[in-house]
């Protein structure tokens, strides 16, 4: 009798689970021109936030969300803003170096800025920004690192535009890839 209840239970959630819709990305954005200068909207998290938990205070490059005092971490959809791009908040000065990425930042010109607490990340809330491009990130680089999860929606999604957007040919006010002079306070893109 109890293998029968097991085996009802496992069918009627085995049927839950393939009739619930998808989770659908965000509404897409065309992206910004892509410049020294650029004026994003951003928000905050933190690793402590309930779909971070996971993974904890990494990035998904591996290495540990920073907060300061050189460099910040962010998250960014990696089609807009490949991993490794550094940039400056023009308002505050600080150095974000994009290390990170989320399902809801895919086709949006949004940065998710890192923030040590709860607290600190609802003072934050969401901002239009100015911001600086010190150092654009690599987008091949980025393709690859996104290449194992490609069966995810939003990966897919920055993959089609990395090779969409990044064909493009750079402005001319482009900062060079070695503008930044941080050193050994950027971690190396792996």
């Amino acid at each position: 009798m109890r293998l029968r209840h097991l085996l009802l239970l496992a069918t009627a959630l085995f049927v839950a689970a393939c009739s619930s819709p998808a989770r659908k990305l965000p509404k897409y954005e065309p992206p910004l021109a892509r410049s020294r200068f650029q004026t994003v909207k951003t928000t905050a998290y933190t690793h402590t936030e309930s779909d971070h938990l996971s993974y904890g205070n990494k990035s998904a490059l591996g290495t540990p969300l920073r907060c300061g005092p050189a460099v910040h971490s962010a998250a960014a959809d990696w089609g807009r803003w490949p991993a490794g791009t550094v940039f400056k908040l023009c308002s505050t000065g600080e150095i974000f170096f994009v290390d990170d990425y989320g399902w809801a930042l895919t086709g949006r010109n949004t940065i998710d800025l890192y923030k040590p607490s709860r607290s600190s990340m609802n003072a934050w809330g969401a901002r239009i920004e100015r911001i600086e491009i010190l150092r654009w990130g690599d987008p091949v680089r980025s393709f690859k690192r996104l290449k194992p999860a490609e069966h995810y929606a939003h990966t897919a999604q920055m993959m089609r535009d990395i090779k969409r957007y990044w064909r493009q040919p750079m402005r001319p006010t482009q900062p060079e890839p070695v503008l930044i002079a941080l050193g050994s306070s950027l971690p190396p893109l792996p």
